[in-house]
């Protein structure tokens, strides 16, 4: 098989240069998972020992579908590489080395709802009300801190009070989280980190095993992500970095753009090779989104080329409120639909949630069929109950499992009851309380026996059937039979891990890793259906028929205050390139001159994003609120004489 067959002169380079630091800027819809797995195969093809080849990447799905690329250019001996996210990654190296941090091999895994859990508990234990406190912020903040290496002895507070009540949570939802032999995902990257700085043997014997490291995403690496990977590939040197500062929207994650901005000063000597030719969308989208992105000072110098057509213009359409604007999408959509255009190959994409509320609406009243992109599979209420059920029964040590289904279906347990359960107070229940506990103490050790003798998937479906959920759901709603039709997925789901070694290790793993470290775009579903969706969750997707909505200033960009850094700002001109690189013929845009947010109506401006493209590219839809508007920009002095600049539609 030639390998390189079908690669692009930048693409074929990136493949061929094997040793040493490689730095490859790959521009949106410019093959990069190719050029990717062609490079893993080329080496191979070289003599090096598959396992001696590491790709790490941020998603389950990413990893998958590298996977799927490079299995079938091997020959049918030949072992596969490792291929893994950051935190499968760090699962593998805490479970090899869990003596050296004192955790049991077999450590739980805390989804984003456990952990909140927890939060909340710590945050009880010192007095602190979570209504005054939201525990998602306080997690942040420490999700944060661990990011940047912190630890509760090390962390300062400041002149944001918050961080005082951190100083007073942190230590002990770190001794909850002992106690059940639990990791939450930063622990995962965090503890990794610590076990290959500070014992040098362990590193050395990881250096050895993969000699060759591509980390995919280079963009979105945070701090503790960086230094695990300078550290493994400190040795040998032949790190390739694959990533596109342009698309870098995860700052709230931790994301440094720096990292992939300094990595010829991090990687002496290393060759930068930039994927320019874009496979994806017309020459007007890409013009367009040069137009917005070229704004940005912090960026790698690339501008994206294609051969397809120049494509029609990009439609703005100005609408007079918010229902207004969806009713303009629903009904282009409609058009599309009958020009026999599949409803699976059209998104609209917006920048905060709540705006889907209004389209979902008209989509419905239109009898459109949508998916909204965004409820991920294993973070439904009725698959973390199943999954609790299990995790209970394997680890009596996992008190959020137990907490969570200890009274699911109901037993008559009370807050009280529960307590007393937690304070190993069960001889002071009442004797119904105490029969209701050691029933629920019955299924556990019913579900643990069988699964002993039994599969992944036949297990799932034991605890569904005699946890009481199947019964409760099918006396229930509509909504509840649909929720029973989801648990019947995890079994399906769960044949997967029937034929593995230690199946029940796996699917555990895998669960916990899917339900919180997946893109947010992940769980779009292969149905022919109009996909809803912030552009964050888009990233990494594509369309025939792209709306962007509500670009308005102070919603997108989003409203920023005078202290709010030149990062943050081009942080959203990133957002936006993103939005329009999801297109492939054809990009829609729009804004309402009225929104209520918040429950306050607002007059808006368009956003100041609309008069970065050249007007050639643009067509006014002729069905506005305004047929003539055109927008600009301009300058005007204030009372105190200082020039401000605005944004306008010509009417």
């Amino acid at each position: 098989m030639n390998y390189l067959e079908g690669l692009n002169e930048q693409q074929k380079q990136a493949v061929l240069h094997t040793e040493g630091p490689l730095l490859v800027v790959a521009g949106a819809g410019t093959g990069k998972t190719k050029t990717l797995t062609h490079r893993i195969i080329h080496l191979i093809h070289e003599g090096v020992d598959p396992e001696a080849i590491l790709a790490i990447t941020f998603t389950n799905k990413a990893a998958e579908e590298m996977r799927e690329r490079i299995t079938p250019m091997l020959a049918s001996d030949d072992r596969l590489p490792v291929m893994s996210t950051f935190h499968a990654l760090g699962v593998r190296i805490l479970r090899e080395h869990h003596r050296v941090i004192g955790m049991s091999r077999y450590f739980n895994i805390l989804d984003t709802q456990d952990k909140m859990s927890l939060v909340k508990q710590a945050m009880k234990q010192q007095g602190i009300d979570p209504k005054e406190w939201e525990p998602k912020k306080i997690a942040s903040i420490i999700s944060r801190a661990k990011a940047d290496e912190k630890n509760p002895e090390t962390f300062s507070v400041n002149n944001n009070p918050a961080t005082t009540i951190v100083h007073m949570v942190w230590p002990i939802y770190e001794t909850l989280k002992r106690n059940e032999q639990s990791f939450d995902f930063d622990d995962l990257l965090s503890e990794t980190y610590k076990i290959l700085n500070g014992h040098p043997n362990i590193l050395e014997q990881y250096q050895n095993r993969w000699q060759y490291i591509h980390v995919d995403e280079y963009q979105d690496t945070n701090t503790i992500q960086y230094k695990i990977v300078r550290l493994l590939s400190a040795q040998h040197k032949n790190i390739c970095a694959v990533g596109d500062g342009d698309q870098n929207i995860y700052s709230w994650r931790g994301a440094d753009m720096r990292n992939i901005l300094n990595f010829e000063k991090d990687f002496p000597g290393a060759r930068v090779i930039l994927l320019e030719t874009n496979y994806r969308s017309t020459q007007t989208i890409l013009q367009a989104a040069h137009d917005i992105i070229s704004k940005n000072k912090e960026r790698i110098e690339k501008k994206l080329i294609t051969d397809n057509d120049e494509g029609t213009k990009i439609m703005f359409h100005e609408a007079f409120s918010a229902h207004h604007e969806a009713d303009w999408v629903a009904n282009k959509t409609q058009h599309y639909m009958r020009a026999d255009c599949d409803p699976k190959d059209i998104a609209v994409l917006f920048r905060t949630n709540f705006q889907s509320r209004i389209l979902e609406e008209t989509f419905l009243r239109y009898s459109i069929p949508y998916q909204v992109v965004g409820v991920k599979f294993f973070e439904r209420k009725e698959i973390k109950d199943v999954m609790s059920y299990l995790k209970a029964a394997f680890n009596r040590e996992s008190l959020s499992d137990i907490k969570r289904v200890i009274n699911e279906p109901k037993r008559g347990l009370g807050k009280v009851a529960v307590a007393k359960i937690f304070a190993n107070d069960v001889d002071g229940l009442p004797a119904r309380a105490r029969a209701s506990y050691e029933s629920f103490i019955d299924i556990l050790d019913a579900v643990y026996e069988y699964a002993m003798l039994h599969t992944p998937s036949e297990t799932v479906k034991f605890v569904i059937q005699h946890s009481g959920l199947e019964k409760m759901l099918k006396e229930g709603s509509d909504d509840d039979r649909e929720r029973l039709d989801n648990m019947k997925e995890l079994v399906t789901y769960a044949k997967k891990y029937d034929d593995c070694d230690h199946p029940y290790d796996h699917f555990f793993e895998e669960v916990a890793l899917l339900s919180d470290q997946d893109a947010l775009g992940s769980n779009v579903k292969d149905t022919n259906t109009v996909k809803l969706m912030t552009i964050h969750a888009a990233k990494g997707l594509e369309f025939r028929y792209v709306f962007v909505v509500g670009l308005e200033q102070g919603l997108f960009p989003s409203q920023r205050d005078d202290a709010s850094s030149r990062y943050e700002e081009e942080e959203e001109r990133r957002l936006c390139y993103v939005a329009f690189t999801r297109a492939k013929e054809v990009l829609h845009l729009s804004y309402a001159k009225l929104r209520t947010i918040y429950g306050q109506e607002r007059i808006n401006e368009p956003s100041e994003f609309l008069s970065d493209i050249s007007p050639s590219l643009v067509e006014y839809d002729e069905d506005s609120y305004h047929a003539s508007n055109r927008f600009g920009k301009t300058y005007y002095e204030d009372d105190e004489g200082e020039e401000i600049e605005t944004f306008y539609l010509d009417f």
